[in-house]
């Protein structure tokens, strides 16, 4: 174990976050799930020494924000240990958790492990509309009682929202419900149908809805006590950039799937973030199910300089399509997820996009 006093490497492409799903099992059955989580067991899900091993390693690259999440995180045993573990090497430990599994006492030990920041998902402004899209009756009130020991622990926490069709009308509603609880941010997810979400594919939003949507997030900001941030929607940077907005807002914290740091852009899967599976499949994130190196075969440092996915993401003349030519490619990416799941590409033109590139752009940031 290097222990915290070792500093970690200067390499050319900066690790800012992980999410790490440190197991797939869930109590949950969520119709959007990426993983397709089930209670589980799930065979070949990392033992405590190679995850704690893991966590050398990341931290041997840099100081990220590291997303325990699943599944349902809560659910491993040795949780706690994960965090302590990873907050002792200076890593900035966060949990992203559905809420119904924790109690006071829970909430008492996320804070004495280390984790800095809870997401709890709300993906309705009540019992009826949240439960439907979990597929579990109480996952709303669960998640509630959850976010109430959060809040009596001194645990900071916020909301995180997936957006589809169903709830499109509500969201300003659950934006209400996650100021009035006292959220830190409000971080909104759009649908990438993957995993158990391709069930849901005809829920993915459309194009047009999703500018406005992410237009109306935007007419938001400094008018809500909270963090806002859209997530799996690299759009909205282009969108900020358009209306003049900075991102990159001095003395904002790192938040649970936010991307702070000195370069603010859309998708930054394989460019300074990645996911980990509960296997040790490393990915550009969780929906590009694209394997890049597996940590039973190859040091995490050598999978994250090395890889060739990871090298071709970073290569920003390789996009094609209208991405490829846009003069926002810079500050938005698009999603390389919703690009590998329409055309088997994930270089290919994001196609959730209305934005036509103007014709005499040479990909000016």
């Amino acid at each position: 174990m290097t222990g915290s006093g070792d500093a970690p490497k200067i390499l050319p492409h900066p690790l800012r976050m992980v999410a790490w799903e440190v197991t797939r099992s869930c109590n949950l059955s969520c119709r959007h799930c990426r993983a397709s989580s089930e209670r589980g067991p799930y065979r070949g899900e990392l033992g405590t020494e190679a995850c704690l091993a893991l966590l050398d390693d990341i931290a041997s690259v840099g100081r990220p924000v590291i997303i325990l999440t699943g599944g349902e995180p809560l659910l491993r045993p040795d949780i706690f240990t994960l965090a302590r573990y990873g907050d002792s090497l200076g890593l900035r430990m966060v949990l992203a958790t559905n809420g119904t599994g924790v109690d006071g006492k829970t909430a008492d030990r996320i804070r004495e492990s280390g984790i800095r920041r809870v997401s709890v998902s709300l993906d309705g402004p009540d019992a009826a509309s949240h439960d439907a899209l979990r597929a579990v009756p109480g996952a709303f009130d669960g998640a509630l009682r959850g976010i109430e020991a959060l809040k009596k622990a001194g645990v900071e926490f916020q909301v995180n929202t997936t957006v589809t069709r169903e709830n499109l009308a509500d969201l300003e509603r659950i934006l209400d419900l996650a100021v009035s609880l006292g959220a830190a941010a409000h971080h909104l997810f759009l649908l990438v149908p993957t995993g158990r979400g391709k069930e849901m594919a005809e829920e993915e939003i459309s194009a047009e809805d999703y500018e406005k949507t992410l237009l109306w997030f935007l007419e938001k900001e400094g008018r809500v006590p909270m963090e806002l941030k859209a997530t799996c929607a690299p759009h909205y940077f282009r969108i900020r950039r358009q209306h003049g907005k900075d991102r990159n807002r001095k003395g904002a914290s790192p938040a649970i799937g936010g991307h702070g740091g000195p370069t603010p852009r859309g998708c930054l899967g394989g460019i300074t973030f990645c996911f980990i599976s509960h296997t040790g499949q490393v990915q550009p994130c969780g929906y590009l199910e694209v394997d890049c190196g597996q940590i039973s075969e190859s040091p995490f440092p050598v999978i994250w300089e090395e890889s060739p996915v990871f090298g071709k993401l970073r290569r920003l003349d390789l996009y094609g399509g209208k991405c490829g030519r846009c003069e926002f490619l810079k500050v938005c990416g698009g999603c390389r997820a919703r690009a590998f799941e329409a055309t088997g590409d994930y270089l290919a033109e994001e196609p959730l996009c209305v934005y036509e590139p103007r014709a005499e752009s040479r990909r000016r940031p």
